[in-house]
């Protein structure tokens, strides 16, 4: 089961995709083929050591696509969940 998206007025389009490869580099080129109005990504909130060993995908692509990117973090209380 997915994720419900609440939108005021029903005017938000939400399209959920499953490709294979690099998250970074499948979610840049998905990005450039969509032209999204934003593209919307979590973010694990790693701190900056694990972050500079694993790198952040939602940087990466906010960095590289050419749409708005909106990074949202998770709730501190709800890390454990």
């Amino acid at each position: 089961p997915g994720r419900g998206c609440f939108c005021f007025g029903g005017q938000v389009e939400v399209e959920t995709r499953v490709e294979n490869g690099d998250a970074r580099d499948v979610i840049c080129r998905v990005a450039q083929k969509l032209v999204p109005d934003v593209l919307v990504m979590g973010s694990h909130g790693y701190g900056p050591i694990k972050r500079a060993f694993l790198g952040s995908v939602s940087n990466h692509c906010a960095q590289n696509v050419k749409c708005p990117v909106l990074i949202v973090k998770r709730p501190k209380s709800s890390k454990n969940n």
